[in-house]
């Protein structure tokens, strides 16, 4: 036997099957039974390896599952915010990601976000499932995605995704991160740098797709808002506490924003009563822009591919390092 893996995010029986029919040889495999603490630190003792999508895996959780046994954590996903890197290194436990591997669903995420705000998807569903005809009230709500200037906020694997596919509609791209690109991937991508004040100021769309850090977090504050574009749009696919909801919400009541797309939210699950659901223009989903029952197996064949290196002293795929 080469150890218990621990999937840290409960689930439902049909998916954990899905998941136990590609356990390598020789792995166990758990399921916590719950979010609460206690059942967060009883599911990570005594696994060898550990699995976590949205759960936050504590300095706690680090420090009791070192101490029995525990050698690797794995992000199912690409953003690390809800791991306590610190926490591993002092316990000296692994941490990685599957870096890359939910590109193209995010990408594609925000691409649907972006045609439901501006066709008003949503809005002509919901009115027929409710009996109304509302095609003649929702004509000057809407608009094209084609031409329009679409602003890249981060351009890592999922921004680089998103620009080949607004290529396909003629969009102009800005995108704005720490380290520009060379000039010579930016014209293969056909993206334009620009600094962030700028790029709000001329998108008619703004994408974020930035990991959530210290200096990220609030980045699209009251202040940012006002500068966008009066009647721009908003998609967030990256992590809710990139943007102040409170503003967010403000600026959509104002008529200042024309429109929203959500995925992310700085509390998760979105409590009920929510100001952003039911608000008009704003489009929401509950955190489902990564996922993609067709990426499903190769995901999590490299997760367990990085744990079967592991036990067998192996380096794990470079890229997925992040401890």
């Amino acid at each position: 036997m080469t150890g218990t893996i621990v999937f840290l995010d409960p689930m439902v029986p049909a998916r954990l099957e899905r998941i136990a029919a590609l356990v390598p040889e020789g792995f166990v495999l758990r399921n916590a039974a719950s979010r609460a603490p206690d059942d967060q630190l009883g599911a990570i003792r005594g696994a060898r390896f550990a699995v976590a999508g949205d759960v936050p895996v504590t300095a706690q959780m680090m420090a009791e599952g070192a101490a029995h046994g525990l050698e690797a954590v794995h992000k199912w996903g690409v953003g690390y915010d809800n791991l306590d890197l610190e926490a591993a290194r002092a316990a000296g436990v692994r941490v990685l990601r599957t870096t890359g591997s939910n590109a193209v669903a995010v990408a594609e995420s925000a691409l649907a976000l972006m045609l439901a705000v501006n066709r008003q998807t949503v809005t002509g569903h919901v009115a027929l499932q409710s009996g109304s005809w509302s095609k003649g009230d929702l004509g000057s709500k809407m608009f094209r995605l084609s031409g329009q200037t679409v602003g890249l906020v981060g351009l890592g694997y999922i921004g680089k995704a998103l620009a080949r596919l607004l290529s396909g509609f003629r969009c102009a791209a800005l995108y704005t991160k720490p380290t520009r690109l060379a000039p010579e991937e930016e014209d293969a991508l056909g993206v334009t740098y620009a600094p962030l004040d700028e790029l709000l100021g001329r998108s008619d769309i703004v994408s974020l797709h930035c990991p959530l850090s210290e200096a990220t977090r609030g980045l699209i504050d009251a202040a940012a808002l006002q500068r966008m574009k009066p009647s721009s749009v908003l998609i967030n696919v990256a992590r809710g506490g990139v943007v102040d909801e409170g503003a967010l919400i403000d600026a959509v009541a104002s008529g200042h924003l024309r429109g929203v797309g959500v995925d992310v939210y700085e509390t998760e699950p979105l409590p009920a009563g929510h100001g952003l659901i039911g608000l008009p223009g704003v489009v929401t989903t509950p955190h489902i822009a990564a996922l993609a029952a067709d990426n499903f197996a190769p995901t999590l064949r490299r997760i367990f591919d990085n744990f079967v290196c592991l036990s067998h002293h192996m380096k794990p795929a470079t890229n997925d390092i992040l401890v």
